[in-house]
């Protein structure tokens, strides 16, 4: 066989292993979010997705100053790209397999990003680093692993289930596919997906973000993972040393092939097509278009020289300056100071400044919340908590039976706690508004509330009202009282009570 022919296969092989890598990790990555329910399969494989991160286990360590255990597996990945640069977000990053599916057909516009805005990742690094020292996690909402089970959840799987709802209720109308239909839907739930159809609030804005970021292709191919990703960054800088690195033969002919291939735009003509190892992201891309066998990548210590874009010391110290003002801003936001009627965290959650410092808003614990109690913020706890969880007792119940929240997050900012402890933790309070309650405002017996308490001695007890009508009659009512010694704060009694509108009995913060 011609050698050519031979070095052909070799290099398409390369980029085909890594098609095959990366379709192997989404699915592994993707199912993971998929079955980390309470009544799914292996219950906390979410947090082997977000554990991955090592921007997100770095950020939480310098905030909340607590090195977990299952951090390992992000420092494993960070000493990788000492070894294989940022082979990470070339071959398992499931936003840029994302990313890379989505790839635009290349158009010729009259000028390219300059490269000096490669130099933003960087800067937003510096910020979230910095303020996760000040005990900020905010920006963590830019972590790709974080976006990636955000999105899944948020608006992706709650877009599917609507979409696999409406083709079933369109096939169920033929006769001879009604039962077929109905069968596969009973396979469908609630392995896959809820038995109920997933609603949460702010899903638009998650959605909006995830779109803009593979919008973003149309300017530049993979723009995100260019000018704007922190945990590229992050992985950059040690990839400067790393082992394995593309480097060019004395025999390249300067064809420019591999430069029109190159799906980040690291490789410089003007610089004999080197590349630079913090943003090649070992593709092979370039190998493959190479006709001379004029590169390859192979082992030799060689430190990454400066580039032009590299962050300077004026650009740090503004990213310092950015960082204090950043997290000054948010402490003193006016939602965040306001009183907090509504701001029911999850059981366990004690301290409020502890909690922010803590969660890393990767969105774990909506997708294993089976009632969908656990709702993101955006109102409650200002900017500083947007994307933290809720309780939300009219959208959903906290399931007296479930602990799933603490035992699946990732780093324990919701305490993991025992099913026994869980059970006695307190969220908040239950008050009744007699002018809304249809027994106190109404004379109605209606008991709902008092029924469905999961309290063994329960929070709600009846007692008996007379009231006088409008004819001079008694009336004799069974009126719900809350002992609030017992109340848990579940929000049961809330999401079940039948007034329209606002509960006529509704859960206060602590």
């Amino acid at each position: 066989m011609p050698k050519t022919n031979t070095r052909q296969k070799r290099t398409d092989g390369w980029v085909i292993a890594r098609k095959i890598t990366q379709a192997i990790a989404f699915v592994i990555l993707f199912m993971a979010v998929v079955f980390s329910r309470q009544n799914g399969l292996p219950a906390d494989l979410a947090d082997f997705t977000i554990r991955l991160s090592p921007l997100a286990m770095l950020s939480q360590l310098l905030s909340s100053k607590t090195f977990l255990a299952g951090s390992t597996l992000s420092l494993i990945l960070l000493v990788s790209s000492l070894f294989f640069g940022r082979a990470w977000c070339g071959w398992l990053c499931p936003l840029g397999t994302i990313l890379d599916l989505f790839n635009f057909p290349k158009r010729k516009i009259a000028k390219q990003p300059p490269e000096s805005l490669r130099n933003l990742k960087y800067g937003l690094l510096i910020v979230i680093l910095l303020s996760a020292i000040f005990g900020n996690l905010t920006l963590l909402l830019f972590d790709p692993l974080t976006i990636f089970v955000r999105s899944t959840t948020l608006t992706i799987l709650p877009a599917l289930d609507r979409i696999i709802y409406a083709i079933e209720k369109l096939l169920i109308k033929i006769p001879l596919l009604a039962e077929p239909v109905f069968a596969f839907d009973a396979r469908l739930r609630p392995t896959f997906l809820p038995s109920t159809a997933p609603a949460y609030q702010y899903a638009f804005l998650v959605g909006l973000f995830f779109v803009a970021i593979i919008l973003l292709n149309l300017i530049a191919e993979r723009f995100w993972c260019r000018y704007l990703c922190p945990l590229g960054a992050l992985l950059g800088l040690p990839s400067r040393l790393a082992i394995f690195q593309r480097r060019i033969k004395a025999s390249c002919s300067t064809c420019g092939l591999c430069e029109n291939d190159c799906p980040t735009d690291t490789i410089n003509s003007q610089n004999n097509y080197q590349s630079d190892p913090a943003e090649c992201t070992l593709c092979m891309n370039c190998l493959r278009s190479c006709q001379k066998d004029s590169l390859s990548f192979s082992p030799k210590w060689q430190p990454a020289p400066h580039q032009a874009y590299d962050l300077n010391r004026r650009q740090f110290l503004s990213s310092v300056g950015i960082s204090i003002a950043s997290v000054a801003l948010l402490s003193t936001d006016w939602i965040k100071r306001k009183a907090k009627n509504f701001l029911l965290r999850p059981p366990g959650v004690v301290n409020e400044n502890e909690f922010l410092s803590t969660c890393i808003r990767c969105g774990v614990c909506f997708k294993v919340c089976p009632t969908q109690a656990l709702q993101p913020d955006f109102s409650e706890s200002g900017l500083e908590g947007a994307f933290t969880p809720i309780l939300v007792p009219r959208n959903g119940f906290c399931d007296f039976g479930c602990n799933a929240c603490g035992q699946n997050c990732p780093v324990q900012a919701i305490p993991p706690l025992s099913l026994e402890d869980k059970r006695q933790s307190k969220v908040g309070h239950a008050y009744i508004d007699h002018n809304r309650c249809l027994a106190w405002s109404d004379h109605i017996n209606c008991i709902v509330c008092e029924e469905m308490c999961p309290i063994p001695q329960k929070a709600i007890t009846l007692e008996t009202g007379q009231f006088t009508l409008s004819d001079g009659s008694l009336i004799e009512v069974l009126l719900p009282v809350v002992d609030r010694e017992r109340c848990i704060g579940c929000g049961i009694c809330e999401n079940k009570c039948p007034v329209q509108g606002d509960s006529a009995i509704r859960v206060y913060t602590l």
